[in-house]
């Protein structure tokens, strides 16, 4: 089974000092280490207007990327399709892939939060149709010829998209609902899940077969990704005590921005409430924690519960969380690859 490293977002965190250009720079260093250690994978994360500046750019970052590695795969978990003129996307998307060798992974969702709607004149209406034939076009325009496409949000004439990407470029579809799921099978060369609860897996990947069969689809290469939140150390309980303060940062920013338009960036950004015992018990038991070997026994568990091999993606990358602690994280999990 694939082991992979995410979600890149570059987030600011309440008190860092280090700047946004920081973050980035360390990222692609973490993208460098990811690969140097043997991991297959690397995966950013995408949401617009946040005031801690989360990752608005997939496809800039994913082609620096690109540009510093030579092997690793690099995805998207996930890019909000709706947002994007598809053409526009197939266009970008075929850049990375040939800056990158044919390793690069488009993975989609759908979005959720209003304000990015509202800013950038989307309607939420209709945002599965969106995927489908946003879906449907880029297939098309990374054929070798000219297109034509008629669909209810998307029309184009006779168009030739250039240039073609390297190969075929796989897209994994996101969603927690189960037509969203299913959709994965209709449309996707790949379900990409989030936070899946592991006795519910099983189920999901029956989904995603319903979905091939209902689309006359093999499915003999489809992939079933999951990213899950892994806090994996070389010192025990204490090691993971010491990042969990990041992880539930992390946590409570998604409910912090749900409804929080337009807040200023200039003065310091809101901490989340004190982690008081019951909310750090919480946190405990909804984080993959603990050493590579018992980091590495869980991660087989979601494969056993997949009843195939899976591409697992460890969310280890958190906003605040010192540099050296985060190269570390990235070497142990180098172990935890090595015991799959």
């Amino acid at each position: 089974m694939k082991l992979g490293y995410g979600l890149i977002t570059c987030q600011r965190y309440p008190g860092d000092p280090r700047t946004a250009a920081d973050l980035y720079r360390e990222a692609l260093e973490l993208a460098r280490l990811c690969e140097s250690v043997g991991l297959d994978s690397i995966w950013t994360s995408e949401h617009h207007f946040w005031d801690d500046d989360y990752m608005p750019s997939l496809l800039v970052m994913s082609a620096a990327i690109a540009a510093v590695t030579t092997k690793i795969e690099i995805g998207t978990g996930v890019l909000l399709a709706p947002l994007y003129d598809p053409i526009r996307l197939a266009e970008d998307a075929a850049t990375v892939d040939l800056i990158s060798g044919g390793r690069f992974i488009l993975g989609l969702g759908i979005g959720w939060r209003a304000e990015e709607f509202e800013r950038l004149g989307i309607p939420m209406q209709g945002l599965g149709r969106r995927m489908t034939e946003t879906v449907k076009v880029l297939r098309g325009a990374w054929g070798p010829s000219t297109f034509t496409f008629d669909g209810q949000v998307h029309r184009y004439p006779p168009t030739n998209v250039t240039p073609k990407p390297a190969r075929p470029i796989p897209i994994w579809v996101g969603g927690f609902v189960d037509d969203a799921v299913r959709r994965a099978g209709r449309i996707g060369d790949g379900y990409l899940g989030s936070s899946v609860a592991l006795d519910d897996l099983g189920r999901r990947v029956l989904l995603t077969k319903e979905g091939l069969k209902r689309a006359g689809r093999a499915g003999r290469d489809f992939t079933i990704a999951v990213h899950e939140p892994v806090l994996v150390t070389g010192e025990g309980a204490a090691g993971v005590d010491d990042l969990l303060p990041y992880f539930h940062n992390s946590r409570w920013k998604y409910d912090d921005m749900r409804t929080e338009f337009g807040r200023a960036t200039d003065g310091p950004l809101p901490e989340p409430p004190p982690m008081d015992e019951t909310r750090r018990l919480a946190l405990q038991s909804s984080v993959i924690a603990g050493d590579p070997a018992q980091v590495a026994a869980r991660i087989l568990e979601f494969r056993d519960a997949a009843g195939e091999d899976i591409h697992f993606v460890a969310r280890s990358y958190y906003a605040g969380v010192p540099f050296d602690q985060a190269k570390r994280m990235v070497e142990l999990l180098g172990e935890v690859k090595s015991l799959l």
